[in-house]
């Protein structure tokens, strides 16, 4: 609390466009928006796009890092797995580094593959181990849906009871936040039945960043697995993966890492467990000795580190749409982007305030370093008509039932005027 006011203290912000114009003109970062295609209305005009959070946008070398592999594909058929300009057999290499740079892990322990919850799956059949006497599974109270889903599938696979083996960590009556004390007293009376801790990174509908390490190091320490969803982090905050302690962690990149709709997740398993080849796993060619994995009729030889963790070859056009943002990613770093995020929040939070308006309030934490780039507005009495209104004057938001629009200025490619306007627009409709 004391780090927020003096932080708001510090700040300059001051109304009117004049100010975002000057703090545009300042960013060093303002050329990358340049870098992205901006969705126009039907005249012609730039929308305010501030969905980074459910879909980021299509940086505009995306094309050519496709087209490089269909023209691979075309002049060199199969032959490209290997002597393509950008070889396929190894083609997720490419883009360890540079992720494992962007989720602050090591680069063995970082792969890409499948989707999202595909590997949520394939991590629990490694990391959730239940036992007669510890299985449950807890997740935050308002999980995002998949998550939840998923953990009761796996708990009635294992032949337990979805309702009594899961275990909810609730915000407290009329607030909107969870609170770290609260999971204590959890862990404290139910540790010894938990088999595995998965907690979302940043929770999809407040906004709320959680403290991985606070919540790895507890979890440990009543002999829980540990695992996070980090969809609304990756790309958008530090998560420092290697460092929190995880035992592992997923991620898409379709969101705040500009990949395109329905691409590749990204998987995270601490050092400690990525050469553990005891570990029960799902398998297939792509983790075996790649050595030897086009002998085809060797006994199943792991691989090391979280590549060990792979089924198929992987779709090489998706890979490629990645690639051109994790290069990116890679060319500014995290640190600068979430220096530029937190005065673009900074900014948006204090113009929201200033509306003074009672039918309206930020749920997503006022501290910066306990929230990305999303702020989360709650509307008194709300339905959807607002949100409509706002994406009739041109402002693409994020509407979550039952009351909150959510609203994401992307550091990559969303400006201070594009703040401004947003908040100009919101209190038009909110007339």
């Amino acid at each position: 609390m004391l780090e927020t006011q003096k932080l708001k203290k510090l700040s300059n912000y001051r109304l009117g466009l004049e100010f975002a114009k000057e703090q545009d003109q300042a960013d060093t970062l303002s050329h990358y928006r340049d870098l992205f295609h901006i969705p126009k209305d039907n005249n012609g005009n730039n929308l305010i796009y501030f969905c980074g959070n459910s879909l980021g946008l299509q940086p505009k070398t995306t094309k050519q890092y496709i087209e490089q592999e269909l023209d691979d594909w075309a002049k060199l058929g199969v032959e490209a797995h290997t002597e393509g300009k950008n070889p396929w057999v190894h083609y997720h290499e490419f883009l360890t580094e540079s992720m494992a740079n962007v989720v602050g892990a090591k680069p063995h322990e970082v792969v890409v593959m499948n989707s999202l919850t595909a590997n949520l799956h394939f991590m629990m059949v490694s990391f959730y181990k239940p036992t007669k006497k510890r299985y449950k599974i807890l997740i935050e109270g308002d999980a995002f849906p998949s998550d939840k889903y998923a953990v009761e599938s796996q708990l009635r696979h294992h032949g337990y009871n979805d309702k009594e083996g899961l275990i909810l960590w609730k915000s407290r009556e009329n607030e909107e936040l969870a609170r770290y004390e609260d999971l204590e007293s959890i862990l404290k009376a139910q540790g010894h039945e938990i088999a595995l801790v998965m907690i979302g990174g940043v929770n999809y509908y407040t906004g709320q960043f959680f403290d991985l390490k606070r919540i790895a190091s507890l979890a440990h320490k009543h002999g829980c697995m540990v695992g996070f969803d980090c969809a609304h982090g990756a790309g958008n905050v530090e998560l420092n993966l290697h460092d929190s302690g995880a035992d592992f962690a997923v991620w898409c990149t379709y969101k705040y890492m500009n990949s395109g709709p329905g691409s590749l997740s990204g998987c995270f398993v601490h050092e400690r467990h990525a050469n553990d080849k005891t570990l029960n796993r799902f398998t297939g060619w792509w983790s075996h000795n790649k050595e030897t994995r086009f002998n085809m009729r060797d006994e199943f030889d792991q691989l090391k580190g979280a590549e060990g963790w792979q089924l198929s070859n992987p779709p090489i056009l998706s890979m490629a749409a990645i690639r051109a943002s994790a290069d990116m990613f890679n060319e500014v770093g995290m640190k600068k982007l979430v220096e530029k995020s937190r005065q673009l929040t900074g900014y948006f939070e204090f113009l929201v305030n200033e509306l003074n308006n009672p039918n309206i309030k930020i749920i997503t934490p006022s501290s910066p370093t306990e929230r990305g780039c999303q702020l989360s507005i709650q509307v008194k009495n709300a339905k959807k008509v607002l949100h409509t209104k706002l994406t009739e004057l041109g402002v693409i938001t994020d509407w979550r039932e039952p009351d909150v629009i959510r609203c994401a200025p992307t550091p990559l490619y969303n400006t201070f005027e594009d703040v401004f306007n947003m908040v100009k627009k919101l209190k038009t409709v909110l007339k």
